[in-house]
């Protein structure tokens, strides 16, 4: 129980790693509020999980600063507290090489994942420096520490993302708030199984081989798992991680060499 009594927002938290990481929070104690744009799946996943009252939904869409804020807001006056943030919603969209990408697309990669973190911190952190207690913890990617063909818009925004922990770290760092990353690298999760198939084209393969071209980079030779990032973000979540801040923390299986 490593989080007993703990408040946490989840963006994205109705499937894949926001959902395992939800799930991790509430085993280990805390409340947890998630936010995400479908509804009957974040319904489901409430009955499935039979939290009770220690497990809420607030819908929006990380690409909206309003949703976004009234998210945070939102979650504070349930609980009457905010103190583990986990920006999680994001996503490489459609990829394509950079010939071919529109602003449109861009702008996107940008809103989604770079936008939607600094909205959640910028809102969050003031409430973390008044109690002198917080955790960010934002989800960015392997993409975040290297390039990629035809990631150009994902890479560049989880780069951004990374930029800003190191930033917002020093800023927080002796009001007892600590801010870091979660890099991983290739998890099977359903959305990229929906996604894949046009990802794997951009990139001239099939999924199946796209996913052995990951797995390869990898020293472990296989895509990670939700749990195995969710085990990170408890860490840092917790009281025993707070000597951690301002950290790119890889899961990847070895696949950044930093």
């Amino acid at each position: 129980m490593k989080l007993k009594g703990r408040v946490a927002a989840v963006t994205g938290g109705s499937a894949g790693i926001g959902r395992g990481i939800a799930e991790a929070f509430l085993a280990e104690g805390a409340n947890v509020t998630i936010m995400a744009r479908n509804a009957d799946k974040a319904a489901r996943m409430l009955d499935e999980i039979g939290a009770g009252d220690r497990l809420s939904f607030i819908g929006g869409d990380a690409t909206s600063q309003v949703d976004v804020e009234g998210f945070i807001d939102q979650t504070i006056d349930r609980y009457d507290a905010l103190d583990i943030l986990v920006n999680n919603a994001g996503g490489a969209g459609n990829l394509q090489p950079i010939a071919n990408l529109s602003d449109e697309a861009f702008d996107l990669a940008i809103k989604w994942n770079v936008y939607s973190t600094f909205w959640a911190t910028r809102r969050a952190i003031k409430p973390m420096i008044e109690r002198q207690w917080g955790r960010v913890i934002n989800i960015s990617s392997v993409e975040g520490k290297q390039g990629k063909a035809v990631f150009t818009a994902y890479s560049t925004a989880k780069h951004a993302v990374n930029g800003m922990t190191k930033s917002v770290a020093q800023e927080v760092g002796t009001d007892g708030v600590t801010v870091n990353a979660i890099c991983p690298g290739l998890i099977i999760t359903d959305i990229v199984r929906e996604n894949g198939v046009a990802t794997a084209e951009a990139m001239g393969v099939t999924f199946d081989e796209m996913v052995a071209l990951f797995a390869e980079d990898a020293a472990i030779k296989r895509p990670n798992t939700i749990e195995e990032v969710a085990a990170m973000a408890v860490l840092l979540a917790s009281q025993e991680g707070g000597g951690i801040t301002g950290a790119l923390l890889s899961v990847d299986g070895g696949t950044t060499q930093y």
